[in-house]
């Protein structure tokens, strides 16, 4: 991977350990920033041409978005084993 991915890489991770205490739209922003991040690195490793970049970029946010809304709520999903699922408390 070159250079100029690993160093915005190794920020973004650094900055995400700050979450900690973030209102629940700052976390929204964080995941849809952290998501669009990821697709478009990823997008770009695989050497991806623009369009496809940019669909990874959406994907990625709306990825984010769906964890920190998750995390607002402190539900998860578990699956029971018959193809259905239920939500409880995280632990």
């Amino acid at each position: 991977m070159k250079l100029s991915m690993i160093v915005p890489t190794a920020f973004a991770a650094v900055a995400l350990t700050a979450c900690t205490n973030l209102t629940p739209e700052q976390r929204t922003v964080a995941g849809v920033a952290g998501g669009a991040a990821a697709g478009l690195i990823a997008a770009d490793a695989l050497k991806a041409d623009d369009d496809w970049k940019l669909i990874a970029a959406l994907g990625g946010a709306a990825a984010g978005t769906l964890v920190a809304q998750n995390n607002q709520s402190q539900q998860c999903a578990y699956s029971r084993g018959d193809g259905t699922y239920y939500t409880a408390a995280c632990p």
